[in-house]
């Protein structure tokens, strides 16, 4: 039988080093985008001030992203330690993403990085503007592949299952790559991204504002993180529709459980706003808009929301043919020239990984009773009121960052960057909510896809290792109390290189040669290397 508590704790060691990682992740892709951009007006206009803004903003995005490096190896690391049944049965099709964005977004990025930051006097100022802007497309494109890797995960598209290897395989790879789900997951996070850059970059600016400091640079950043942050929250706003459309189709469960619809209601549904539910799990109260649901979910008025006892009901008859496949694939693993049970296997394995969610009550899949379909159904049911309030949380904070940038954008045309000492303090205190949404927005992700680590094709408590649990429970202590540390370090880190201010280059020629001689020590072989 399955040990719940180990794949709860592999669950929340990934949970905790993924929600970690994605701290620096996302200033990482907004920063980025806005030194490409500001460089772009220095080598325009020539004005110092704009190469000053470029280094200081690059120096804080140096620091950020040397912290995603460190943090992201880890979570590799995880998928053969924690879920090495996870990397077995699907590894064909989720490793091909993630070496292509290794050898061609992460190398490119990490390369160009350091171009960046020992090339100001070595490179001309457009061979300098070109690293820059190589920089940005090099975060992005690691983006992209992860993210077609996830979203393979949320709609497991271009492959198949192999009985022969026990594999999923890839059977076209362009499917992989331009996966509907995954197109919409990666220009909703970078377009998240750039919102929390441009706070950042806002935030900061308005605290040198309040304080009278480094004033013509602070200013100039607020009008570039103005505009940038009102067309990136305008377009997650929208991009985020088209991801909630794009899950209707492919992962309804967890659309019904974001918005609390256990019944089917006629077409087109209402959007509840707020909902208190009662003992048995369903709303007393809610407090809903007609129609709204039905049009955001399905763009249309004569189309269902299914509700979620439907799904659950759905999903027993998807277990029923589940189970004949598994009794076909251990003929076929019995005796692999048997054609009839290969037939009937290759008509019935899309259910597959349905009969698969039996193995946590019994090993003989084929043999359960109606009272383990039925309980097996009721586990595709994710927890229901968390997704709900954090899903509710994400949008409202979407819809003000658009009323937020719209505001700095509008007084940054009018000239009125620093009149407004209220705002400023306002600005500088709202540094965290970009953050906040963005979590907010992989646990409705990841949490929601529950209880699939691959929708419909591999249950979670499948995927996991078999480890013990004290080694779960010390690497997860080990994990949170490094993180933390870094964390802090980190922080501390951008602090003082705030503080600091801007700078008018980034190394001093004795910085440079006392960079050398540290990582150099004089030694017979460095010195015939210096010569």
């Amino acid at each position: 039988m399955i040990d719940m508590l180990v794949v709860d704790l592999s669950r929340w060691q990934f949970a905790a080093t993924a929600m970690y990682h994605f701290i620096f992740v996302p200033l990482t892709l907004g920063l980025s985008f806005m030194m490409a951009i500001m460089e772009s007006v220095y080598v325009m206009t020539g004005r110092d001030v704009w190469r000053k803004a470029t280094l200081f903003w690059g120096t804080l995005f140096g620091v950020n992203f040397a912290m995603g490096v460190a943090t992201g190896i880890v979570m590799e690391f995880q998928f053969g330690m924690n879920w090495s049944y996870y990397s077995h049965y699907v590894g064909d099709v989720f490793g091909a993403p993630l070496a292509i964005e290794g050898l061609m977004a992460f190398f490119l990025e990490a390369t160009f990085v350091g171009l960046f930051f020992f090339g100001w006097d070595r490179l001309s100022k457009v061979g300098h503007l070109v690293v820059t802007w190589l920089v940005a497309f090099g975060a992005n494109f690691s983006a992209l592949w992860i993210l077609i890797a996830n979203g393979w995960m949320q709609n497991p598209v271009g492959a198949k299952f192999n009985p022969d290897t026990m594999r999923m395989e890839i059977t076209d790879f362009m499917a992989v790559i331009f996966n509907s789900v995954a197109q919409a997951k990666f220009v909703h996070t970078v377009s998240a991204g750039y919102v929390c850059g441009a706070i950042f970059v806002l935030s900061i600016s308005a605290l040198f504002l309040v304080k009278g400091k480094h004033v013509e640079m602070a200013k100039r950043s607020a009008v570039v993180a103005a505009s940038f942050g009102l067309a990136s929250a305008l377009s997650v706003v929208v991009l985020g529709d088209e991801s909630g459309y794009v899950a209707t189709e492919h992962q309804i469960m967890k659309v019904s459980a974001l918005e609390a619809a256990f019944h089917t209601e006629p077409a087109p549904a209402p959007w509840t706003i707020l909902a208190i539910p009662g003992e048995d799990g369903e709303p007393v109260w809610s407090l809903s808009v007609p129609w709204v649901g039905g049009l955001i979910t399905t763009r249309s008025l004569d189309k269902e929301l299914p509700g979620i006892h439907e799904l659950v009901d759905r999903a027993q008859d998807r277990i029923r043919s589940g189970m004949v496949a598994y009794e076909a694939l251990k003929q076929i693993r019995a005796d692999g020239s048997n054609a009839e049970a290969r037939a009937v296997f290759e008509e019935t394995w899309p259910d597959l990984g349905y009969g698969l969610l039996l193995k946590r009550y019994r090993d003989d899949v084929q043999n359960a009773t109606d009272e383990e379909i039925v309980q097996a159904a009721e586990d595709t049911v994710p927890d229901v009121w968390p997704l709900f309030w954090t899903f509710r949380i994400m949008m409202g904070l979407g819809f003000f960052f658009i009323a937020f940038f719209g505001l700095w954008f509008y007084r940054a045309s009018r000239g009125w960057i620093d009149t407004n000492k209220p705002l400023l303090w306002f600005t500088v205190f709202l540094l965290p909510t970009p953050w906040i949404a963005i979590e907010s927005g992989w646990f409705i992700a990841e949490f929601g896809r529950q209880p699939w680590v691959v929708e419909g094709v591999l249950p979670t408590f499948y995927a996991a290792s078999g480890l013990q649990v004290m080694d779960l429970v010390l690497s997860l202590t080990f994990f949170v109390l490094l993180y933390t540390v870094l964390l802090v370090i980190m922080v501390m880190l951008m602090v003082r290189i705030i503080k600091a201010g801007p700078k008018e280059k980034l190394f001093t020629n004795d910085d440079e040669d006392d960079f050398v001689i540290t990582t150099l020590p004089a030694t017979p072989a460095t010195k015939e290397l210096g010569s």
